[in-house]
């Protein structure tokens, strides 16, 4: 694989050797990669019998990094190894230098417990295939965790994979399955999903129960069960969101659901689905982008829609007056998104109450220049 596998690469080849460091950083919000990485450390250090006693999955919005760190230095009397997986690492960077805290840790990984593995997720990064096109926010936030926690820690960058990388996980993938995967079949998944690997491994999955015994995946076999089944429909509920017609998004929501193999468990790819949408809008409407041949300079390689959906999704974000609105949306996305991993009696109520909001107006802006929608999301 390319540069786009090579940093989990290695950090699978250390989990394999038993040559792990005591933390990591997993730097990049790519949720292939980072679902890669976790399945190697719960597979290699974490027992299916164990993991209540060894498993930690802490958020530093409810847990502060002194009890996290706490946590990892103290042996569990259950298990003979723990791992801590540390999220929304972007809370030890905003607010003040945090002198304290970077203190603790330092004086953690001086004397680290040998039989921990401390993991932190930097999620809120963005690393593209080509570091070159990093966006200077994103850039100034890897290199201070580079400068912080650099210095103790492994860091696995979740960079973006390219077309020529996950056309190579294809092949890959192929050969390990013993499917015989057309290479113009293959050219089509990646550019219809524009190298998203999540989006393509999921519809490989698709792909090869479609084609059963067979074992021999075609162009039309991927026009079938991708483009149609799955792209277009989203597409259509995201148009019946920005022209606000409720009735017909809950419609065609429901139509997703219904046609997923994963019933329920699917509300969650679906809904990154919706927001990696809704982030392509947001950049088509501050690059004031109106037609098709402008939208591959504005968006950067692995985050581009399909060639047949470009034209809609210009549409659709001029639809929304100002950058406010599409980042509302986004506001109501990731708020949904937590509310999904936090394992609701009803994933599909979340989502219908999702589709509404977005396919509602916001509410009047009041006299002090916000409305109190608007406040309660940016708080």
């Amino acid at each position: 694989m390319g540069a786009g596998f090579a940093s989990t690469d290695r950090f699978l080849a250390e989990i394999h050797e038993n040559k792990l460091r005591a933390g990591y950083v997993l730097a990049g919000d790519d949720v292939f990669l980072y679902e890669r990485c976790r399945r190697a450390v719960l597979k290699a250090l974490v027992p299916e019998e164990l993991r209540d006693f060894c498993l930690s999955d802490l958020d530093l919005a409810e847990t502060n990094i002194f009890e996290a760190l706490d946590r990892a230095r103290t042996p569990s009397l259950m298990a003979p190894f723990q791992v801590l997986f540390v999220r929304n690492l972007k809370t030890l960077y905003t607010r003040g230098a945090k002198k304290d805290e970077f203190a603790a840790i330092e004086a953690y990984f001086r004397s680290p417990n040998p039989q921990a593995l401390v993991i932190f997720v930097a999620d809120h990064l963005r690393i593209p295939s080509d570091p070159r096109r990093m966006d200077m926010q994103d850039k100034d936030r890897y290199e201070r965790i580079r400068e912080t926690l650099g210095e103790w820690c492994g860091v696995v960058e979740l960079a973006r994979v390219d077309e020529a990388d996950a056309l190579k996980w294809i092949a890959a993938e192929a050969k390990r399955r013993e499917i015989q995967f057309e290479p113009d079949a293959a050219r089509e998944l990646a550019d219809a999903l524009g190298a998203d690997m999540m989006l393509i491994a999921g519809e490989f999955e698709k792909l090869a129960l479609y084609v059963g015994e067979k074992r021999r995946v075609t162009l039309g076999d991927v026009e079938t069960m991708v483009l149609a089944a799955k792209q277009r429909s989203l597409y259509e509920l995201t148009d019946a969101i920005s022209a606000k017609d409720q009735a017909r998004a809950l419609s065609l929501l429901h139509g997703l659901l219904n046609a997923s193999d994963g019933g329920e468990d699917a509300a969650i790819g679906h809904l990154y689905m919706l927001a990696r949408t809704f982030r392509q809008m947001l950049v088509i409407l501050e690059k004031n982008v109106r037609d098709s041949r402008a939208i591959w300079q504005a968006l950067w390689q692995g985050f581009r829609m399909p060639p047949f959906a470009a034209e809609d999704v210009i549409r659709q974000a001029r639809r929304y007056k100002s950058r406010r609105e599409l980042m509302r949306a986004l506001r109501l996305i990731a708020r949904a998104d937590l509310e999904l991993r936090s394992q609701p009696p009803d994933k599909r109520l979340v989502l219908e109450r999702l589709v509404l909001e977005l396919a509602s107006e916001a509410k009047a802006v009041g006299p002090a220049g916000i409305s109190p929608q608007y406040a309660m999301e940016w708080n």
